[in-house]
């Protein structure tokens, strides 16, 4: 089986204090932090054993994971897993970098994101090139706020071009059509964010082939759909994985839309949907933004000249406030 994972274990703490995330400076008790351990190891060891199956492995916690030495372990045993086809973390990027020495370049990789008035630019510039000359692969991200568009400019110009630099709408933000345009020509991909995704009744990869797993290895078919398919240690979730569509009205964060299948995406990101890397330089990716699926699924992809549209998130403590 050919097999996608989500992984988000306990871990609600991060280092960074940004004003839009609920999770902001927020520190985790030893207690929770030891079972956030336990929870990762026992993963881990879940995935070491799953030999008969082809894994891809994302860890999206909510608070900042590669400050924590069990999570820069993992990624490095779990590179080195030949039935692990891809492992990767989102990530600020806070951590050192020296350990990636002992990863597979050819299995990791990183998501990262740019928090301007949280880190030094040429610290987090200077980690990124570490990146590269590591042969890491990476992504590049920045949320789409109106104080950010300069520093998402350097950074593009900073880049290698072989780096993609990708733009989060921010949440709640409406943008004008100009506004749109002008992220978009930093990121040509930013229209998939501008607007959430229609997926009421739509066709899904996520409880088929992606599913996401929780610290107590409950099995769900995405971090934003609540109902249980059952628990990874026990198996049962095995017998409940099968085709089906959305139940949501729709869909707007990346790490769920990305699985659609009324959209390109999978083609856009061919052999690197985790990291949010695409397969192509993004500048020869403008056309796909143009594409119309077909089928019953059918649906317009966002494009910069659609009306404005707010962007309301899932409220509560199961909301993804930043795609990380």
């Amino acid at each position: 089986m050919d097999l996608t994972l989500l992984y988000r274990g306990p871990l609600a703490s991060c280092d960074y204090d940004c004003p839009y995330c609920p999770f902001a400076k927020r520190r985790d008790t030893t207690a929770l932090l030891r079972a956030d351990r336990a929870a990762l190891e026992r993963f881990t060891d879940w995935a070491r054993s799953r030999t008969e199956d082809r894994l891809s492995l994302l860890f999206t916690p909510w608070g900042e994971g590669l400050v924590r030495s069990w999570y820069r372990r993992a990624l490095v045993e779990l590179s080195h897993l030949p039935h692990v086809e891809r492992v990767a973390i989102q990530t600020n990027l806070s951590c050192r970098t020296d350990w990636l020495a002992d990863a597979d370049p050819a299995t990791l990789a990183l998501w990262c994101t740019y928090h301007p008035g949280q880190t030094p630019y040429d610290r987090f510039l200077a980690k990124v090139r570490d990146l590269a000359d590591r042969g890491v692969r990476h992504s590049v991200g920045i949320v789409g706020l109106p104080e950010n568009l300069e520093h998402a400019r350097r950074l593009r110009a900073a880049l290698p071009s072989h780096v993609y630099l990708w733009v989060n709408a921010a949440d709640g933000h409406t943008y004008t059509d100009a506004e749109a345009g002008t992220w978009t020509a930093v990121d040509p991909l930013f229209p998939y964010s501008r607007h959430p995704h229609r997926s009421a009744g739509m066709p899904c990869r996520t409880g088929e082939s992606v599913i996401s797993v929780d610290g107590d290895g409950t099995v769900r078919r995405c971090h934003f759909v609540r109902a249980e398919l059952g628990n990874l240690y026990d198996g049962s979730y095995r017998s409940a994985l099968g085709p089906r569509p959305c139940p949501l009205t729709s869909c707007d964060c990346h790490i769920g839309y990305v699985h659609l299948e009324t959209l390109p995406l999978y083609d856009v990101f061919a052999g690197g949907v985790l990291e949010r890397v695409p397969a192509a330089g993004t500048p020869t990716l403008v056309p796909l933004l143009r594409k119309r699926p077909e089928g019953p699924g059918r649906q317009d992809p966002p494009e910069t000249d659609r009306p404005a549209a707010h962007r309301p998130r899932p409220a509560g403590p199961h909301a993804t406030p930043r795609d990380r």
